[in-house]
């Protein structure tokens, strides 16, 4: 599947192919820090598809491994647009920047131990349609 997409305030913008079978929700604490929220969704891509035009800035993440995580982001605004393993072939790519968001449903969870243990009854909690 054919998608674009930009971080919040334009500055980086991007096309790619994605498998939409390939959509997954990350519940690791480094995604729930690097979020702010109790999980993360990512898109799979192979690093061919994807032209971007602006410049990101790159964060190296050292894992508990050892291995260099690489986490692209925008540098005036912040959003997050892309992650992968020091030499990948395959990037993920931010699905909240992803304008074809509602179509790319996610199809797997990863790091389930580390997922928030009210995750389950967020449909309880009151909400209101906003504007």
């Amino acid at each position: 599947m054919d998608i674009d997409g930009q971080c919040h305030c334009g500055q980086v913008k991007f096309e790619a192919a994605v498998d939409p079978a390939r959509v997954s929700i990350c519940h690791c604490t480094d995604c729930q820090t690097l979020t702010g929220s109790p999980f993360r969704l990512t898109a799979a891509a192979a690093r061919d598809t994807i032209r971007i035009t602006g410049e990101a800035k790159v964060y190296v993440k050292i894992g508990g491994s050892g291995a260099r995580r690489l986490q692209h982001f925008c540098p005036a605004c912040g959003t997050p647009l892309f992650s992968h393993g020091e030499g990948a072939t395959e990037w993920g790519i931010r699905w909240g920047s992803i304008r074809q968001r509602e179509a790319l449903q996610p199809t797997r969870q990863i790091w389930c131990r580390s997922a928030v243990p009210w995750l389950d009854e967020i449909d309880a909690v009151p909400g209101r349609p906003m504007g």
